[in-house]
């Protein structure tokens, strides 16, 4: 056997776990920490609700989404520890600009690249830990690495709040202060810089042999670069249409696609009145159909193995359906406490931050290590989670969104998180069971693709327009807010249904899924 497919040391292993942490911690500061700073943003930019969850949710997620399959891809062909690397320089430096901006339309285009950098992190990290690690430890370790989002989550909000109050005391009179930057604009730049440092720190990994983990071992792909290049044009409008007729795609299929997703986009415009919204996800929506349409001319194999998997199909679109609550509560509460509580940024940020840290690392790892100690007694025990997500964080949720003061509010804010979040690492886990070690990094791209497009574009958007909506019907900002978190609960109902139906299909793909990889010619170790 060569020996670079020899296992790694444990102690090494939850080395790099533990960096991987860090990174996502520093993921999410760079990214949650504008909903401690939305309501100076508002008041400096003149922006309305719809438009700031636009900024921080669909704006973001677009560019994160549609970036994140094409480097899901490459994550399965060149050094991961490099593309976490340079993604981390790329959003923090983008995080840092973002403390220049001036405009509304300057600080969206550095959400872009926010947005684009971070999209490089997951995939490549997923499949890294599945080659540090064994299959029947995945879901723990996959949500040890999550917990980063709510830790980075909750000093973003707790180091947002700080710096903001810090700013704005030390220089009451904006004017007054040096280049005349405002405290959230100077708090963008405290939170960035230090990311390009820890880049140089991930770089220093050691790069797993892909597959090891299962004795699956992948060869090094001879030109990387090429398949990189492949998938950003297959994700380019334009250029997308000549590679896919040159890979026998059908042209007059994609344009039926398209003409379906602009009556979708002409539809919800009519009825919402906001167009940057819906229009922006028709883009995303339509590279991101062409791009599956590519992938099934140049990789047969994938293709079938990923997205002809009903199992992979149901957790595409059932959990991620909760992320529109998680990303709503997520950013909205803050700006809610603000509004009718009275209290200030400092405040906010240090309860809500803290408890969302706690609650959220409580949730996902307590999440995925049960649900592995579930899969080992049935193979859709890991799925009993999302059950227990939903049932646990509705009521909470709710206490929260009607706390009578901020103290009471965190508490319940607490307890929301752990649930909501505890099946965070369960479609990771599942998927990574489901397709073969070369597939899992365009897999997780895929799922965190709709799942960004379903919880961070539409989960704070959707809030805020039916705050907008309730706003316009009389109501103060404060309980329209309160009117527009509550109603997003219902999409709950759509995550049971897709529950439900992976329930019932992922035993037999599982069990397959060796016998599925044979039949579309990928090779397999006859031995397996």
């Amino acid at each position: 056997m060569d020996n670079r497919s020899a296992p790694p040391s444990r102690a090494y292993a939850n080395y790099v776990l533990f960096v991987l942490v860090v990174v996502y911690i520093f993921n999410f500061v760079d990214r949650n920490i504008i909903s401690i700073l939305a309501e100076d943003i508002q008041r400096d930019l003149g922006v309305s609700d719809a438009q700031l969850g636009f900024m921080y949710g669909t704006v973001f997620a677009i560019f994160y989404a549609v970036f994140g399959v094409p480097l899901g891809r490459f994550a399965d062909v060149w050094t991961r520890r490099s593309l976490i690397a340079t993604g981390l320089a790329f959003w923090s430096a983008f995080t840092a600009l973002s403390g220049m901006a001036r405009t509304f339309i300057e600080l969206t285009i550095c959400r872009m690249g926010v947005g684009v950098g971070e999209a490089s992190a997951s995939p490549a990290a997923f499949s890294m830990l599945s080659d540090y690690y064994p299959p029947v430890l995945r879901a723990t370790v996959i949500a040890i690495y999550s917990s980063g989002v709510f830790i980075g989550g909750g000093i973003g909000l707790f180091l947002g709040g700080f710096l903001l109050d810090t700013w704005e005391s030390i220089y009451p009179i904006a004017d007054k202060a040096p280049f005349g930057l405002k405290g959230w604009q100077v708090a963008f730049m405290a939170v960035g810089v230090p990311g390009l440092l820890l880049a140089i720190w991930v770089r220093t990994l050691r790069e797993p042999v892909r597959g090891s983990s299962e004795g699956l071992v992948v060869p090094p792909h001879p030109a990387p670069f090429s398949v990189l290049g492949s998938e950003l044009k297959a994700m380019t409008p334009g250029l997308n249409l000549i590679d896919l007729k040159r890979d026998g795609g059908s042209v007059r299929k994609n344009l039926l696609y398209a003409l379906f997703i602009l009556a979708g986009v002409g539809f919800l415009i009519f009825l919402t009145g906001t167009p940057e919204q819906w229009v922006a996800l028709g883009i995303g929506a339509y590279i991101t159909v062409t791009w599956a349409q590519s992938l099934a001319v140049r990789d047969p194999a994938a293709y079938g193995m990923v997205l002809k998997s009903r199992t992979f199909i149901y957790l595409l679109f059932g959990m991620p359906a909760t992320g529109v609550v998680i990303c709503g509560m997520g950013f909205w509460i803050p700006p809610l406490l603000l509004r009718t509580e009275g209290t200030n940024p400092a405040d906010v940020g240090m309860y809500i931050g803290l408890s969302t840290a706690v609650g959220g690392f409580t949730g996902v790892i307590l999440g995925g290590y049960l649900g592995d100690v579930f899969k080992r007694k049935h193979p859709c025990g890991r799925l009993i989670i999302g059950y227990l997500a939903v049932a646990g964080s509705l009521p909470f949720g709710l206490l929260t969104i009607y706390a009578s003061n901020l103290f009471t509010a965190a508490v319940f804010n607490l307890f929301f998180f752990m649930f909501a979040v505890s099946a965070t690492a369960i479609p990771g886990a599942t998927v990574t069971d489901i397709v073969m070690p070369r597939m899992r990094g365009v897999a997780i791209a895929f799922l965190i693709l709709v799942g960004t497009f379903i919880g961070l574009a539409l989960g704070p958007y959707l809030v805020g327009y039916l705050s907008d909506y309730y706003s316009l019907k009389g109501h103060d900002d404060g309980f329209s807010l309160q009117l527009g978190l509550t109603n997003v609960y219902l999409i709950y109902g759509v995550t049971l249904t897709f529950l439900t139906l992976t329930w019932h299909s992922l035993p037999g793909d599982e069990a397959t899924r060796l016998d599925r990889a044979r039949k579309l010619e990928e090779p397999v170790p006859e031995d397996l």
